[in-house]
Order: C-alpha cells, then structure tokens, then sequence
C-alpha cells in the first residue's frame, strides 16, 4: 500500500536517507529539503542563482550540493554556503546526480549534452572530486550518467546510465580511480533508471519515469519486484523500510513552476538500505 506524504513540490530529485529524515533538492524551487517520515518537510538552504540535484556529507557533517547549470559542487557548514569545487572545465553538460564515499570524495555525473533543446547525444563524464576540493575526470565513456551508488564494501560503484537504459559498474581503485568498466544490468525495454538506490540483498532500485514504474532488479537484470505508478519515477531512496519514491507529471522546468504537482510517495521495501549514499 502506498501514501504521499509530500505534495505541492515543483521537482524532486537526490533523495538522501540521513539521521531518520528524506532528504531531497526541489530542484525547480531551487531548494533543499529535510522530510520527517510523517510528512513534515523542512527547509535546510536555498541556491539564489542555480538549481541543486545531488547530495551528499562530509565526514564532518557538512553537506555537499550540486548546482546543476554552474557546475559546481558547493559546500554547506549549515551556516553558509562554499564552493567546494569548480566542475565546470571537466563537465560538459549540467551536472546531476552524485554519490559521496566515506572519506568524502564525491563522483558526480552530467547530462553530456542539451537534452532540452535535442542536441546529437555523446557520452558525458563521471567527475572525481577529493576531500579537499580538487577534481579530475576518471570515465568519460558514460551516456548520461545519473544516479549512483557505492556497495557496502566500498569496491564498486554502479552508476545508471539513464539514455543508455543500463546500469554499469566500476571498481573502485585505491586512489579512487575507476576500472573495469561492465554491464550490472539492463533495464526493461521502454524503461530508464534516473534515481537509484541498493538494498541489503544486493538489488537496486531503479525510478523509470519513461515507463511510470518503479524498478528493482539483480545483477544480471532479473526483475524482482516493480511497483507501478501513476506519474513519472524520477528519483528513489530506501529509508528504515520503507521505500520513498519521488514523482512528478514533467519534468520541463517551466511546467514544474506552474503545476507544483511534484510528490514524495512511500511504498514498502522489502530489504533495507546497504551502501551508500
């Protein structure tokens, strides 16, 4: 059985499970959230000029923003906000979803190309960023990278490639470096993974907002469980056991402003969060 327990949001993305709360970027409200599992949201920072997507900590505590169109990875103390790093000559589309380690290096992803406007699709890169600010590329053979996660034994990263309809895998080097790039699965025809989230059984969850549908499956592709929507899936995060989905009718930035129509729906899981982020 599912419930909304969040409405009126203009488009959500990057949901972070931390301290008993859902933690999210409105993106096309230029905020990020912090939601109680009863529904009570909160307000954490707002971006004046830009629009945030991922989200991750520091060791320390502080929190780690993407802002999209400036590429730029910004740092909050919960007092001001920092850059924490400048993407913007290694990024070659507006910067997405990322995942942050456990000694605080960050990989953030990119569309690769203007999707709004129809530009010829090409690959786009996975960014690196250290603890202490600097940055390098470590794939760019990546189509779309979105959504990504870290398994428990901190020895793979498994990113979506959203237009390529696949989820990939990397280990994960000692200096961070990603190798041994293969397929972990592939995604029903018709069906995109854009957020992500791995469970203690080993499975991810992939939000299809091509198909309206929530989307678990093992390596290898099996699917194990699906949850149907009436919206698109755009983003997914386990928290204790349930399963937060973040839903939307568009995704166009303009539509988004005028309807607010964006949710955060909760489903059961049937195995808790493993992994990171």
């Amino acid at each position: 059985m599912s419930k909304v327990i969040v409405d009126g949001l203009c488009f959500g993305e990057g949901p972070r499970w931390r301290d008993g709360h859902l933690w999210l970027s409105d993106m096309h409200d230029q905020k990020v959230l912090k939601v109680s599992p009863d529904g009570h949201s909160e307000f954490v920072v707002a971006l004046a000029d830009d629009q945030p997507s991922g989200l991750g900590w520091m060791p320390n505590g502080d929190l780690l923003i993407v802002a999209m169109r400036s590429k730029r990875l910004l740092r909050f103390d919960s007092n001001e906000i920092s850059v924490h790093a400048d993407l913007s000559e290694l990024a070659s589309g507006f910067c997405n979803d990322m995942v942050v380690d456990k000694i605080g290096r960050a990989y953030v992803g990119n569309f690769g190309f203007d999707i709004h406007n129809n530009a010829p699709r090409k690959n786009a890169e996975i960014i690196l960023v250290e603890p202490d600010g600097s940055s390098r590329c470590v794939n760019d053979e990546v189509l779309f990278p979105n959504g990504t996660v870290i398994t428990p034994d901190g020895r793979t990263l498994i990113v979506a490639e959203t237009i390529a309809g696949q989820l990939s895998a990397f280990d994960i080097e000692a200096n961070g470096d990603l190798t041994n790039r293969r397929l972990w699965a592939r995604l029903p025809e018709g069906a995109v993974p854009d957020g992500i989230c791995l469970d203690a059984q080993g499975g991810i969850w992939s939000a299809s907002p091509s198909t309206n549908n929530c989307i678990r499956q093992v390596e290898g592709g099996e699917v194990t469980h699906e949850i149907a929507l009436e919206r698109g899936a755009f983003a997914c995060m386990i928290g204790d056991d349930q399963l937060y989905v973040l839903t939307s009718t568009t995704s166009h930035p303009e539509k988004c402003k005028t309807r607010r129509d964006a949710r955060v729906e909760v489903y059961p899981a049937p195995h808790p969060a493993a992994g990171l982020p």
